[in-house]
């Protein structure tokens, strides 16, 4: 299989998946990948063999479909998001809470990969939350569609290229190294609970205080899929609430329920309507 015959089926074929080409164009490489072993698996000679395995056996599209589940992360990724989180909205909603008298922040991490995300917010709380803060309990579900990526989040053990963006004393602290890798103190693990579930389903039991669904639906989904996904999670944050995005993502224009925490920045907070 070479790029152009990849490009060209993903183009003809994402669409039936409600997915849109223009989100994968620059990551293309891991599902064409993906689809070379799996023509290996069925001994299929090319892709347009693969077109017509899947016209004739409808259960492969949740196989191809899976093919299509981008897992590329690391710890802090978009440095200046969590710098917001850390000196801005984490302290306001706390306050919130307080003053709701809330016992905690709950916190969905929604596309979690392999638990980098959703690690970082443990370590960013418990390194650096004012003290009145850390009177708020944190509590953090993260999910997932790859059963495959959860294991290893349960695993918490990484490459130095997934925390190598950690400041060099939070990595010392959080991590010990075995066999290569770098691997999560259990006080770090304690607040962050793991769920298979695909944000294209209904959303899991809120309500939540602070979404995260970074480069996942708003980057990957038509539009008509992205605002289905925003009204799952609509149904779930609290008013008041915060969604966040990507670092280049945005909500789709005219969506109700939202509007910007700040001009220009992919945070967004949760309006009664």
């Amino acid at each position: 299989m070479n790029d152009r015959d990849c490009v060209r089926f993903l183009q003809e074929m994402l669409p039936r998946l409600h997915l849109r080409w223009r989100g994968f164009r620059r990551v293309r490489r891991q599902v064409c990948r993906r689809l070379q072993r799996r023509l290996t698996q069925l001994q299929l000679a090319d892709l347009a063999a693969y077109r017509q395995h899947l016209d004739r056996h409808p259960a492969e599209w949740d196989v191809f479909d899976a093919c299509c589940r981008i897992t590329i992360s690391r710890f802090f990724r978009d440095r200046h998001i969590y710098r917001l989180l850390e000196q801005d909205v984490l302290p306001q909603l706390a306050a919130q809470a307080r003053e709701h008298a809330r016992r905690g922040l709950r916190i969905w991490s929604a596309g979690c990969g392999s638990g980098e995300e959703p690690y970082s917010l443990s370590i960013l709380w418990l390194h650096s939350a004012d003290p009145a803060s850390r009177q708020t309990g944190l509590d953090i579900l993260a999910t997932d569609a790859d059963p495959g990526a959860l294991r290893r989040a349960l695993c918490a053990c990484y490459p130095l290229s997934s925390v190598r963006d950690l400041p060099s004393d939070w990595l010392d602290a959080a991590f010990y190294p075995s066999d290569g890798e770098y691997c999560l103190h259990d006080r770090y693990r304690q607040t962050v609970r793991f769920s298979q579930h695909d944000i294209r389903s209904a959303a899991p039991d809120g309500p939540f205080d602070l979404v995260l669904c970074r480069n996942l639906a708003f980057t990957y989904f038509n539009d008509g899929l992205q605002r289905q996904a925003a009204g799952h999670i609509a149904a779930v944050l609290r008013p008041g609430g915060l969604l966040v995005l990507g670092a280049h993502e945005h909500l789709p224009d005219d969506l109700a329920g939202f509007v910007p925490w700040q001009a220009g920045l992919p945070l967004y907070r949760r309006v009664a309507l």
